[in-house]
């Protein structure tokens, strides 16, 4: 299985869980995120919405949280991209989990890996 955090998260499914890099079928070897012992446990998303866009009066298509500090962002889909912005503008934070209902990843903006709750 992918590399695991100590990391214990709640929110998403519900339940704790640590996160870990998804498997990519067919690799020959697996890769790791140096960037696991970045998530801290943040508070679940208060569901308002992208906190810049809020702000600034511009829409988005989907939510991510920041799972080091809590920072609600857009996703890339989004027009102004404020999720992947605040983990290049804020260092170590690089790891963010969808704050979407029903999803349960999250995503290493470093490594561009795709983190999947342990067990999964």
């Amino acid at each position: 299985m992918g590399e695991q955090s100590e990391f214990s998260e709640s929110g998403g499914s519900g339940g704790a869980s640590a996160w870990q890099v998804a498997e990519v079928p067919g690799a020959s070897e697996q890769p790791s995120c140096g960037h696991l012992d970045e998530a801290r446990a943040v508070a679940p998303a208060d569901g308002r919405g992208c906190e810049e866009c809020l702000r600034i009066g511009s829409r988005w298509v989907h939510l991510r949280q920041c799972l080091v500090c809590g920072h609600v962002g857009c996703c890339d889909s989004s027009p102004k991209q404020h999720a992947d912005a605040h983990a290049h503008a804020v260092s170590g934070h690089d790891l963010a989990r969808s704050a979407e209902p029903g999803e349960d990843w999250a995503w290493c903006y470093a490594d561009q890996l795709f983190l999947l709750p342990s067990g999964s």
